[in-house]
């Protein structure tokens, strides 16, 4: 069988990516309806959230030193295996203890999975084109908030809360079957450069890089500017904006058709202008739409979709120039071990920021959420530190320019 096009490859990348994010952002609009039905406080909702991703981040960890001895289309079949079978685990429980165990599970395979799909678009795509490339993965977040979240709500509010991770689950084996027979054995990072160090060896050299440490820096930064107010964000949206529980679908509707739109423009933006400039740009457009929302009062449908769209698209944005230039910070036979790194920093900064969002956001007797602008004052100040720090990041692949 012929070698497939790079841009197969991607698409199958894509697909991957889209379960993972549909499993992990569907929580996040289920939330009313799961805080009714399993009685869950606004705390408890947080902890439920930050379960799938501190989970990532740990077995993110502890699994990098070990991906760079591995075939990256082994692996990956490997771990996605286990991410389809933890989130059927998360349709046939029935309780909150019960789902906060089966999102751990989910976050354990899901995080080493998404870092292995990041992996491999390094490894087949030229720096040249590396963020355009970037943005056709990220288009499986558009795709995620345009379709997945919107028919997981429906299919929610139609049955019960269990039915879209049921779905998803089946849909996480089709891919997966799509991956067994069309991704190829990709092995080149197994023959790095003639006496460079291997194995935990070069692990412990990776760790003591500082240009690694300041681009894990960075990304810890951007997540943590962006995840400070998702989690409760369409509560917020329910709750004092007024948008009505069954039309939530809409915003990610809306937001997902125009991000959908504008990744992939983003990434040939940045490959051609800079990945530093581009992301200046997103990164003060998101700023301006995240305090506009943040302190929101109640406002027509309309509005709130336009809100929504916005920060979709600038705010989702800002990690496409960001993941390229992650990337590029390390040779190519380290990057396996280096974006489970980031993945892990990402994971670990998520699941510890949506707790921090619960903790400082509580609800009035009226049912409104008091506190959440602090929320949209943080996320700015993160994408501030994240903008310095982007400037710090040197480009470390053969071939790579600085900006």
């Amino acid at each position: 069988m012929s070698r497939p096009s790079e841009r197969t490859i991607l698409l199958l990348l894509a697909s991957v990516q889209f379960t993972h994010i549909v499993d992990f952002m569907i929580v996040m609009p289920l939330g009313p309806q799961l805080m009714r039905e399993l009685t869950l406080t606004p705390q408890a909702f947080s902890t439920l959230v930050a379960a799938y991703t501190v989970a990532a981040g740990v077995v993110g960890l502890a699994a990098a030193p070990f991906l760079d001895r591995f075939d990256r289309r082994r692996a990956l079949l490997m771990t996605y295996a286990g991410f389809a079978a933890a989130t059927g685990l998360c349709g046939v429980v029935h309780s909150g203890g019960a789902l906060l165990v089966a999102r751990a599970v989910c976050g354990a395979f899901g995080g080493v999975s998404g870092a292995l799909v990041m992996t491999i678009v390094g490894d087949v795509v030229p720096p040249v084109r590396r963020a355009a490339a970037m943005g056709i993965i990220m288009t499986a977040f558009s795709a995620a908030a345009a379709l997945g979240v919107p028919f997981g709500l429906v299919v929610a509010h139609r049955f019960r809360w269990e039915a879209p991770f049921l779905f998803l689950a089946g849909l996480s084996a089709v891919t997966w079957l799509a991956l067994a027979r069309w991704l190829p054995a990709i092995g080149s990072h197994l023959e790095p450069p003639p006496g460079a160090d291997r194995g935990l060896k070069a692990f412990g050299q990776l760790l003591r890089d500082p240009n690694a440490g300041v681009g894990l820096l960075f990304m810890s930064a951007l997540v943590f500017g962006h995840f400070v107010i998702i989690p409760l964000m369409p509560e917020f949206l329910v709750r004092n904006v007024g948008v009505p529980e069954a039309d939530l679908w809409l915003v990610y509707l809306t937001g997902g058709l125009l991000s959908a739109v504008s990744g992939p423009w983003v990434g040939r933006l940045a490959d051609r202008h800079g990945r530093v400039r581009v992301l200046t740009f997103l990164m003060a457009a998101a700023a301006v739409v995240t305090l506009t929302l943040s302190f929101s009062g109640p406002r027509p449908l309309w509005m709130a979709l336009a809100m929504g769209g916005a920060f979709f698209v600038f705010a989702s944005g800002r990690f496409v120039p960001a993941t390229a230039i992650m990337s590029l910070a390390v040779p190519a036979s380290q990057r396996g071990a280096y974006m489970s790194l980031s993945a892990c920093a990402r994971d670990l900064t998520s699941g510890l920021t949506s707790a921090l969002g619960g903790w400082l956001v509580v609800k009035t007797a009226d049912g409104r959420l008091a506190g959440y602008g602090r929320l949209g004052l943080l996320a700015v100040a993160g994408g501030a530190l994240c903008l310095w720090l982007a400037h710090h990041v040197r480009a470390r692949e053969a071939g790579a320019k600085h900006r």
